[in-house]
């Protein structure tokens, strides 16, 4: 259990998969129950020079066991209206991978694109803790594009 505490602590007691909290007084048997997961994807493997290609994560039980051995959707927030989200696992192995900018999703009001920037930085603290992204909204097209940005990894 100790191995299951000290990710656990490192992670903040958060699910890497759907950002909620993990209750580390629930069983690990339990479907909301902490677990290790081991993210080691098969593009991963083959280029595991971060921290975020592979590794161990916390996870719910749930989350890991629905995940299995797929790359895991993380959803993105319900409250906004998006056009043509990103996978945002693909999209932190590509940024984490090569650095430089990708374009993430498409919103109809700045606003919104605005919040889903904000959205997206204190996402990817979590989601790849090693790797500092910066995002940036766009106008174009009568839409706002929102990118993000990385440092390329070396």
């Amino acid at each position: 259990m100790s191995q299951l505490e000290d990710i656990a602590d490192r992670d903040g007691w958060r699910c890497w998969v759907c950002d909620e909290p993990v209750d580390r007084s629930i069983s690990v048997n339990d479907p909301r129950g902490p677990s290790v997961d081991s993210r080691t994807t098969p593009k991963a493997a083959k280029k595991a020079t971060s921290d975020f290609a592979g590794g161990e994560r916390l996870a719910h039980r749930a989350c890991n066991t629905k995940k299995g051995a797929v790359t895991p959707v993380v959803p993105w927030p319900a409250d906004l209206i998006l056009m043509d989200p990103a996978p945002l696992v693909t999209v932190a192995e590509r940024l984490d991978r090569k650095g430089g900018r990708e374009v993430v999703v498409r919103c109809a009001d700045k606003a919104d694109a605005r919040r889903v920037a904000d959205w997206l930085v204190d996402r990817f603290s979590r989601l790849a803790p090693g790797m500092p992204v910066e995002a940036g909204v766009e106008a174009g097209g009568g839409q706002f594009v929102v990118a993000l940005t990385a440092a390329r990894r070396r």
